[in-house]
């Protein structure tokens, strides 16, 4: 019935809502219906939210938006249940109190409800909102407290940690710990109503609907409520008073009977099990007397259910088990220990506890010790199962893998072990028996399992096993701190077994030859343990607290992973031997094992044993295990004589006549052991003893690895390296070393494989005696230490000389190491002048390049890292200064040789840079930034004044160029020659460049201020920064203007280095300095100074402190040419009175002017505040234009007539450039003042100057020649700017005949000369990229010729250039114009390419009436369409382009932005390519319709449109949006909204210039060519197509609509018969045609994509028109738009044309049903003579051809 999109019925204006009704019933009935869960009356029963809203008397206490989280409650969908539960907790938070209070009536029922929800995010929520609740009601939740206390009970217990935990949160919130049993007390009838009905009642269909609930969700919920419930209960009994829980007790009762709750102590789920016992044991503890009760069913059900190994189960069943035989004391009887208990405790035992060990073996001892004989009974047979069973378990999967489990399981062994012992300790036959079985059977067998298993060694079992025997010794009565009990004999027999025992199984391992490695090391670490049990209980906790780091290489553990404890005198002495055992046993077992292995060590020379006795040794230095060792030496060798020092000290004997034999024996590969014995014995030795034995091993000429662990084993104990330290410091060690290093050297640089394990040991001895120190004092004598750091540094000396320094990489390498170390490790190691040698050799090593150097980028990044730690421990030490021959003198007098005498590639520079900042970032890392040695080394760095001006002077002059073209200085030059032109600056920066870089870096550095203190006052302590900083922003400006490599003002200006250093000194002082320079030397100084007041913006911000540098202006006078050059800088910051008196000095001067006086510099000076725009009045400009007038006269060569300007100085060029520049000065602001005369002056000055310019073209290499050029150019845009755009008034005060003596003489003679220029220019200079290019030069000649009329152009007297077989129509000037300046389109000089287009575009216009005279002679033969060429020289450069610019692109996809370098040779193909096509679109536009067919039949064929368009779609940007817009702009203009002008001099924005030249393109060609462009889009792939159309639709289609539309408003092309409106809103345009009767209306509809997609034509109304012609028409005007290329008018007129043709008798063409051809607008003439109809001549060629046939189409006879 009621689907959503149904109609309603008629009236019924709103969808139904049960809201509506219900206020319906309500107002009918005056009471709410019955429904189920509502009431109309407030009881204290609970209620359900009211959810209609005419309830207002159970509504007015609940807010609304409570109203409206509480019904989403109820919702299905738990995002919103979860969402609601959320928002009810913060809007508890937030709201009012009384608010919250009006929800608790509806609270509880929907809490018991959502508290068990199935979505556990839920359950957390809802108990977070209940604690909200809490802190907000307080007291008044009592009321509803019964109501709510059962579930929150069972959310307390929720097997979802975090729910439990936020309700037990909110639990306390809302009752104290004290309240909390109370509150219990009040509610415990309901809580127990809740859980009895769960555990007894509920089902998991009862607790969730089934129909709305899948069977998992229900039995989860189930389940999960199932163990809530019995954890509750615990929870209940746990919280409440002792006289509650009793009262409890029946209520309990009644659920103890039920058969029900038994079941769960075998549900299948392990959690619900798992509750189950939980409960029982809380049961047991709080509510013994109904456990009794209940023991039967109890006791069978928790002891029979020992074999529940599930993780959960398992620990509640054994705490239950022990709470059962603790609290029930005839459990015994109700369940069958041999059969059902006993027999599933073996099985759980021998399977280790099945993974569950550390739950269940710490329960047996309390198990054992609660056990009643009659279950024990045969006591020895019943221990002999239980610890085999025991002992077995061990052998389990998971006890072998796990030594976690493993270590209890032992634990508990030795602990029921003891147990046992203590109870069996009577003197009966019986409890000997089960005593002699403990240890032989069960504790020996268990030592002797652990000797072979790593895990078991490592564990607990060695400790306690000796705890056990310490125990024992005291008990008895070894000890004398314990007094013998009754029954010490027993433990004394006891302990004799024990010994006895195990001495015999450790002889039974020892005493063979292929004895077990293993097996021997495990009776070590027995022995050990035994001997020093505190140290490994140490060792054991600390890892049971602590997580393990291991800082050692992996070859230091033993293979085993057994850790090896090195015994220490400190550790004797200090270590308390409480707990260590006492008894004789124990030391005759040692001695017996190390006279075993001594036997076999000498007779079957046993390193296994020899290993084994090492092991023993250093657990037991004894004099006694020494004596017996030599004893039995002593048996052997009674015969030989021994030194009488070495017979009193066995120790000291069995070293020199065992361990040094055996240490000096050949082929031995691992010593280690054989050191630790050497150590073990010198503990019983005295410290000259020591010294001579070491010595003694020293001069045996043994491998260098032995005396490397000799030593780091000294090195690892200070009591150890005391006692050694005569042998450290003496002569034998420290000759041996320095041999040693010698050799090391000599091998290095001879062999490249000295990479063996035997050097690898010798550098890292060598490291290790320079590196380790102790007390501030070196470890060997320093004496030979200077003479080991001597060799080092000589060594890497040679590698700077060496030109391949590869096979030394090993050996820097090792000296790396050393010198790391040393440096790092030694505090004031640098006070040593070796050590600083070597330290400036690493300094140099790291600041050079790598192809000089020949070391490896990780070599060299070891050098650096020593470096640092060398400079880190040079600048540490307090007393340093910067000496003559310290390391920091030494390396600044090195870096500034580098700097200013070798010539530095940027690579070189760079490195010698970074690893100078590093040296100084590390000083500033130990030292302030203030620190003396800092500035000093600083001073040291910095060049003198006399070297800054030997570079300065050094750098190239080309700087002078630049500046000098654009008129922003005014210099000379001293014999200039082409040759300093010409000269390319090198890939080498300058010296002055590099010392800048460098010390600018540096400053920078050393005076960075952090951020939080920028707001104090810093400024540098660095000295001479002001002349640093005015260097380096010389330097700056010298890159600036020269301009040809980019990485050398990147080097002076990256990461803010300029900015920084200016924030660092006065700006007042740097401005002065860089003042009395630029007065001083004037040059690049004063552009320097110039650059530094506009980019500080001193002019506006600073303008008196400007004023304080020159006082008056008179002070600048008389001009030298420094001072010029300063005065041009600050001349436009001068005030007006200033600039005034500075012109009436400059005017004095010209007027005055006598023959020596410097007329130039007054000329300038004048020219200088004429272009600050200073005030003149009109007589004194009079009279210096009468002075110059009169200077033709006299001093006619100033003004270089007729000259040979090759051979003119700058002085004579400057001088007639600066009469050029007054001229046109005053053609633009005092035109009118000058004469008749004066005109004459200035005009024939103008031509001459140009006539000896046009002269000189092979002189344009000199920059002032090129200036003369430029200024003559600019000239002439003056004049032609005057006479072309003055205003009539100005025009009027000129003499009369001036005006038509500039159009008719001065014109013609202007370009007749200029035209001609760019031609002879690149014939001279046919090179671009030749730094003699006079590119300034095209560019104002360029401007000038802007202004050549059309006239001139056409007539142009170019010498002729004809091509052969070039088919044309054109005159011979304008075919010469095309074929001499078409190829310059492609000339790499950009002025030169946009002045050819702004002089072709003048003349394309004019080019079409040509080809229309020559097509009116061609006969219209039966051929394919016509097509006809454009200009054939446009044509060639077009298609030379297209190959170039495919080339270019082709890597690029079509919707790719293709970026190219702005003026790049890639640039100047692009461009040219444009500028091609936008005069070809020029010429297409200017052609009339029926010449523009056959021009695009040609392009058409020639492909060039598609080659085009797919290119722009590559240079157009993703998004062409006008640079330079704010954000604020509403409409964003873009490269199509914006039309560009193509300027000679643009420098500004030429990154932008080829995109918007590239949308402009496209733009004309959518606009000119729609046709074409729309067959061209038509045929492209998807991917193509698509972003095409995306990007017009965007950017292309709106603009040209509407310009369209704005065509068809603005035409005024007047039809006879025919009108023509539009509708810019609807993009349509209405035509309507009337004939006598006849009327016709058209509505021409534009689609979106205009001009991709078809133009649609609609009919409107018509009159007189038959049905078959109208269509005829419509179909005829929709071809014609589709298919032409023109504008929607000229598709109008072609169209009207047709219709007036036909009403005029002409009839259609049958094939095109057409009186006019669609393309070459021609009419039928070609007639059948049988049907006499006529066909267009195209449409015929087309018939046959495709048809394959001769025949008429209309009456199918052959035509001919």
């Amino acid at each position: 019935m009621g689907g959503k999109n149904k109609q309603r019925t008629k009236g019924n204006v709103r969808p139904s809502s049960s809201g509506r009704a219900a206020e319906v019933l309500t107002r009918e009935g005056g009471i709410i219906p019955g429904f189920v869960g509502f009431d109309t009356t407030v009881t204290s029963e609970l209620s359900y939210v009211p959810a209609v809203h005419g309830a207002e008397e159970i509504d007015n206490l609940v807010d609304a938006d409570f109203r409206l989280v509480l019904r989403k409650l109820s919702k299905r969908d738990a995002v919103t249940r979860l969402k609601a539960v959320q928002d009810f907790g913060s809007m508890c938070q937030e709201r009012d109190s009384e608010e919250v209070k009006g929800v608790l009536p509806y609270w509880p029922r929907i809490y018991c409800k959502i508290s068990v929800d199935h979505d556990r995010r839920i359950r957390e929520a809802t108990q977070q909102a209940l604690e909200q609740l809490v802190l907000k009601v307080r007291r008044s939740l009592a009321p509803f407290l019964k109501s709510l206390m059962g579930h929150w009970i069972l959310s307390q217990c929720d097997t979802y940690t975090p729910a439990a935990s936020a309700a037990c949160q909110a639990f306390q919130a809302a009752f104290s710990p004290t309240k909390q049993p109370e509150a219990l007390s009040f509610c415990k009838d309901e809580i127990l109503n809740v859980l009895q009905d769960i555990l007894l009642k509920e089902t998991a269909d009862t607790l969730s609907d089934p129909q709305s609930v899948t069977e998992d969700e229900r039995e989860g919920k189930y389940v999960r409520m199932l163990t809530s419930s019995l954890l509750g209960v615990k929870r209940l009994l746990s919280l409440l008073l002792q006289s509650d829980r009793t009262a409890m007790e029946e209520r309990l009762a009644h659920l103890l009977n039920s058969g029900k709750f038994w079941k769960y102590s075998k549900h299948k789920t392990p959690q619900v099990r798992g509750a189950f016992f939980e409960m029982v044991c809380a049961l047991c503890e709080f509510t013994p007397g109904l456990v009794q009760a209940e023991a039967a069913r109890l006791c069978a059900t928790v002891l029979l259910s020992i074999d529940d190994a599930d993780p959960v189960v398992l620990p509640p069943v054994w705490e239950a088990v022990l709470h059962v035989v603790s609290t029930i004391h005839d459990c015994w009887t109700h369940v069958n220990a041999k059969k059902g208990f006993l027999p599933k405790l073996w099985v759980l035992l021998k399977e280790g506890g099945k993974g569950m060990a550390k739950a269940l073996h710490p329960n047996l001892m309390p198990l054992i010790s609660k056990l009643p004989q009659q279950v024990t009974e045969p006591t020895l047979d019943f221990y002999t199962t239980f610890f085999s069973s025991f002992i077995q378990g061990l052998s389990s999967e998971r006890a072998a893998t796990s030594p976690s489990e493993s270590a209890v399981i032992v634990t508990s062994v030795v602990e029921c072990l003891r147990y046992c012992i203590l109870h069996s300790t009577e003197v009966e036959e019986e409890q000997k028996k089960i005593r002699t079985m403990l240890i032989s059977q069960q504790l020996l067998p268990l030592l002797e399992k652990a000797l072979g298993n790593p895990s078991l060694q490592n564990g607990p079992l060695f400790l306690l096993v000796t705890e056990m025997l310490v125990s024992w010794e005291r008990r008895a009565g070894l000890h004398s701190e314990d007094e013998a009990n009754g029954s010490s004999h027993v433990f004394q027999e006891l302990l004799a077994d024990f010994w006895e025992g195990l001495g015999l199984l450790f002889v039974r391992y020892a005493d063979n030859e292929d004895a077990d490695p293993q097996a021997l090391e495990g009776v070590a670490t027995l022995l050990q343990v035994m001997r020093y049990p505190e140290r490994v209980k140490g060792k054991l906790i600390q890892k049971k607290k602590s997580v393990k780091i291991c800082f050692s290489e992996p070859e230091d553990n033993d293979k085993t992973g057994l850790e090896k404890p090195v015994q220490t005198v400190s550790e004797l002495v200090n270590e308390k031997a409480f707990g260590s055992l006492r008894t004789q046993h124990f030391e005759n077992v040692v001695c017996q094992l190390a006279q075993l292995c001594l036997v076999h060590v000498t007779e079957k020379n046993s390193e296994r044993h020899l290993v084994f006795l090492s092991l023993l040794l250093q657990s037991f230095h004894t004099p006694r295990v020494f004596s017996t060792l030599v004893e039995l030496d002593d048996k052997k060798m009674d015969s030989e004589q021994r030194d009488e020092v070495t017979m009193k000290n066995p120790a000291m004997q069995f070293l020199l006549e065992r361990v040094v034999v055996w240490l000096a024996e050949k082929g031995r590969r691992d010593t280690e052991h054989l050191v630790e014995m050497v150590f073990s014995s010198l503990y019983c030795c005295s410290q000259q003893e020591t010294t001579r034995i070491l010595n003694h091993i020293t001069t045996m000429d043994l491998q260098w690895g032995i005396i490397l662990q000799i030593i780091q084993r000294v090195c690892t104990d200070p009591e150890t390296l005391k006692s050694c330290r005569d042998w450290l410091k003496g002569s034998v060690l420290g000759e041996q070393l320095l041999g040693l290093t010698e050799e090391l050297c000599k091998v290095g640089c001879s062999s490249p494989s000295s990479t063996s394990s035997t050097s690898n040991h010798s550098w890292t001895l060598i490291s290790l005696v320079l590196s380790q120190h102790h007390n501030n004092e070196s470890l060997i004598g320093e004496v030979y230490m200077e003479k080991i750091l001597e060799k080092l540094h000589a060594t890497l000396s040679e590698t700077k000389s060496l030109s391949d320094a590869g096979n030394m990489e090993p050996l820097i390498c090792f000296i790396c190491d050393v010198a790391s170390t040393f440096f790092s490790s030694i505090q004031d190691c640098l006070l040593l002048l070796s050590a600083e040698e070597l330290l400036l050799t690493v300094f140099q090593l790291t600041a050079q390049d790598q192809t000089h150097t020949h070391l490896s980028d990780s070599l060299l990044d070891k050098l650096r890292k020593v470096c640092v730690a060398g400079v880190q421990s040079l600048v540490q030490h307090s007393e340093y200064e910067v000496n003559e021959d310290g390391f920091l003198h030494s390396a600044a007098l090195w870096v500034t040789n580098q700097l200013l005498t070798v010539s530095l590639d940027i690579k070189s520079l760079q490195l010698l840079i970074l690893a100078v900042q590093n040296l100084v970032e590390t000083i500033i890392s130990v030292c302030d930034q203030d620190s003396p040695l800092l500035i000093q080394f600083f001073t040291h760095l910095t060049p003198s004044q006399t070297e800054w001006t030997r570079i300065r002077q050094a750098l190239p002059p080309q700087w002078i160029k630049t500046p000098l073209l654009s008129s922003r200085h005014r210099g000379v030059c001293e014999k200039p020659s082409m040759d300093t032109w010409k000269f390319r600056v090198s890939t080498r920066p300058p010296a002055h460049l590099c010392a800048c870089a460098l010390l600018g870096r540096v400053a920078r550095t050393a005076a960075f201020i952090p951020h939080d203190k920028q707001d104090a006052e810093c400024s540098s302590l660095l000295p001479n920064l002001n002349h640093t900083v005015s260097e380096l922003l010389y330097a700056v400006q010298w890159c600036r203007e020269v301009e040809y490599i980019p990485a050398y003002l990147s080097l002076l200006t990256d990461s803010g280095l300029l900015e920084g250093l200016q924030s660092q000194v006065q700006m007042k002082d740097l401005l002065g300095t860089l003042y009395s320079r630029s007065v001083e030397d004037g040059g690049l100084w004063s552009l320097t100074l110039e650059n530094y007041i506009h980019t500080n913006n001193l002019a506006d911000t600073h303008s008196a402190t400007l004023r304080e540098l020159y006082g008056s202006s008179d002070s600048l006078f008389p001009v030298s040419q420094s001072k010029l050059s300063t005065l041009q800088v600050l001349c436009p910051t001068m005030t007006q009175k200033d600039r005034q008196t500075l012109v009436a000095l400059a005017t004095a001067g010209i007027i005055n002017w006598q023959e020596n006086d410097d007329v130039y510099g007054c000329l300038a000076v004048l020219l200088c505040c004429l272009k600050a725009n200073t005030q003149v009045k009109e007589e004194v400009v009079q009279a210096i234009v009468a002075t110059v007038m009169e200077w033709r006269n006299s001093k006619e060569d100033w003004f270089l007539f007729s000259s040979d300007l090759s051979k003119a100085t700058a002085e004579q060029l400057n001088i007639a450039v600066e009469m050029m520049r007054f001229l046109s000065w005053l053609v633009t602001h005092f035109p009118t003042v000058l004469g008749s005369s004066q005109w004459d002056f200035l005009l024939c000055s103008m031509l001459a100057w140009l006539e000896t310019a046009s002269e000189n073209v092979s002189s344009l290499w000199n920059p002032w020649v090129q200036l003369f050029m430029c200024e003559n150019a600019a000239l002439i845009v003056k004049l032609n700017q005057f006479f072309t755009s003055s205003s009539p008034d100005v025009l009027e005060k000129l003499p009369s005949e001036l005006i038509d003596e500039w159009k008719d003489f001065f014109v013609e003679g202007i370009y007749n000369l200029l035209f001609p220029l760019p031609i002879n220019i690149t014939d001279t200079f046919t090179e671009p990229d030749d730094p003699v290019f006079p590119l300034a030069v095209l560019q104002s000649v360029g401007v000038a010729l802007t202004y050549m009329p059309v006239q001139l152009l056409k007539q142009n007297s170019l010498p002729p250039r004809f091509i052969a077989d070039q088919k044309t129509n054109l005159p011979e000037p304008l075919q010469t114009l095309l074929n001499t300046f078409c190829p310059l389109l492609l000339f790499k000089a950009r002025p030169l390419q946009i002045t050819v287009y702004h002089l072709l575009e003048k003349v394309m216009p004019q080019l079409p009436e040509c080809d229309g005279e020559g097509d009116t002679n061609k006969s219209d033969d039966d051929r394919d369409e016509p097509c006809l060429s454009p200009p054939a020289s446009l044509m060639v450069i077009l298609s030379t382009c297209e190959e170039l610019c495919d080339s270019i692109l082709a890597g690029v996809q079509v919707g790719e932005f293709a970026v190219v370098q702005p003026l790049s040779v890639e640039y100047s193909c692009i461009l040219g390519y444009l500028l091609a096509w936008k005069l070809l679109l020029t010429f297409f536009k200017s052609s009339p319709s029926h010449l523009r067919a056959h021009y695009a039949q040609y392009l058409k064929r020639s492909f060039s449109l598609n080659k085009l368009l797919l290119d722009l779609f590559k240079l157009m940007p993703e998004n062409p949006i006008y640079p330079g817009q704010g954000p604020e702009t509403k409409e964003a203009k873009t490269f199509f909204t914006e039309s560009q002008s193509l300027v000679v001099d643009n420098s500004e924005n030429v990154e932008w210039e080829l995109p918007h030249l590239a949308c402009s393109v496209y733009y004309s060609t959518v606009q000119d060519l729609p046709a074409m462009v729309r067959l061209w889009w038509n045929g492209q792939e998807k991917r193509v197509s698509a972003a095409v159309e995306k990007f017009t639709i965007k950017y292309v289609s709106p603009v040209l609509s509407a310009q369209e539309i704005s065509s068809v408003h603005s035409s005024t092309q007047i039809f006879d018969s025919m009108t023509v409106k539009a509708r810019s809103a609807a993009r349509e345009v209405i035509a309507t045609y009337s004939v006598d009767d006849i009327f016709i209306e058209l509505v021409i509809q534009l689609p979106q994509n205009y001009p991709l997609g078809s133009i649609t034509v609609e009919s409107g109304r018509r009159v007189g028109v038959a049905v078959q012609q109208w269509r005829n028409w419509m179909l005829q005007l929709s071809t014609y738009l589709t298919h032409q290329n023109g504008s929607i008018m000229e598709g109008l007129a072609l169209w009207k044309n047709n219709v007036d043709k036909r009403f005029e008798g002409i009839e259609d063409c049958m094939i095109c049903f057409s009186v006019i051809h669609g393309s070459n607008y021609s009419l039928p003439k070609k007639g059948c003579r049988t049907c006499k109809k006529k066909f267009h001549s195209a449409c015929l060629y087309k018939w046959f051809t495709s048809s394959n046939k001769s025949t008429c189409p209309l009456c199918r006879e052959t035509f001919f």
